[in-house]
C-alpha cells in the first residue's frame, strides 16, 4: 500500500489502496503502477509523482473502475500544479475529461443527475485544455488537445463548442503548413446536414 502526500496540504498524509482485482494482467499492471508510486513518493519529486500516480488511474480506466481512476488522475493534477508543467497539466485535463464523459455513458443513467454531473466535469476539463494548450511547448500538440477535447464535447453533446474548437484547430493547421498529415483531415464533431 502507498502513502502519498495532497501537494496542496503538506501535512495531512492520504492512504492510497486498490479495490480488489483478480489476478491477471490489469492486477500486474496495477502493482507495477503502485510500486512506481512507491519509488516516486520516495523521491518527492513532482514530475514522478505525477506520472506514478496518473499510471495507476490508467490501470483502473483500462478496467473500467472509474471512481477510482478520476480519483488518482485529479491527485496527479495536483502534483503537475506544483511541477507548473504546462504539457502535463493539458494532458492529464484531456485525460480526465475523456473520463468524466466515460463514466456517465458506462455507468451512469442517462438523464439523471449524476450522469448530468460527470458530462459537466468533462466540459470543464475540456475546456481547461483548450484554455491552456497554448501555452504547451509544441505548437503542434495544441491542435491534437483541440480535436482530442472536441471529441469530448461532441460526446457530452455540445456540438456547437466541438465545430468551434475544431475550427480554431483548423485555423491553427493552416497558419501552420508543417502540420502532420493526419491532423490535415479531423473528423468533424457532427455530420453536415442535408438541406
Amino acid at each position: 500500500m502507498a502513502r502519498t502526500k495532497d501537494p496542496s496540504t503538506h501535512d495531512d498524509d492520504t492512504v492510497v489502496s486498490s479495490p480488489a482485482l483478480p489476478y491477471g494482467p490489469a492486477r500486474v499492471a496495477l502493482d507495477l503502477a503502485v510500486r512506481r508510486l512507491d519509488e516516486a513518493e520516495l523521491k518527492r519529486e513532482p514530475a514522478a509523482m505525477c506520472d506514478a500516480l496518473a499510471g495507476i488511474a490508467r490501470c483502473y480506466k483500462a478496467v473500467s473502475a472509474w471512481s477510482p481512476a478520476l480519483d488518482y488522475m485529479q491527485q496527479a493534477l495536483r502534483w503537475a500544479h506544483v511541477s507548473g508543467a504546462v504539457d502535463q497539466r493539458v494532458a492529464l485535463l484531456s485525460e480526465m475529461a475523456e473520463l468524466a464523459v466515460s463514466t456517465a455513458e458506462s455507468v451512469l443513467t442517462e438523464g439523471s443527475p449524476e450522469a448530468r454531473a460527470a458530462r459537466e466535469c468533462a466540459r470543464d476539463h475540456a475546456f481547461e485544455a483548450a484554455r491552456i494548450a497554448v501555452h504547451a511547448v509544441d505548437p503542434q500538440w495544441e491542435i491534437k488537445v483541440l480535436l482530442r477535447v472536441s471529441d469530448v464535447l461532441d460526446r457530452c453533446g455540445d456540438h456547437d463548442d466541438a465545430i468551434t474548437l475544431q475550427t480554431r484547430a483548423l485555423t491553427l493547421m493552416s497558419h501552420r503548413p508543417e502540420a502532420e498529415p493526419e491532423l490535415r483531415m479531423p473528423q468533424m464533431a457532427a455530420p453536415p446536414q442535408l438541406m
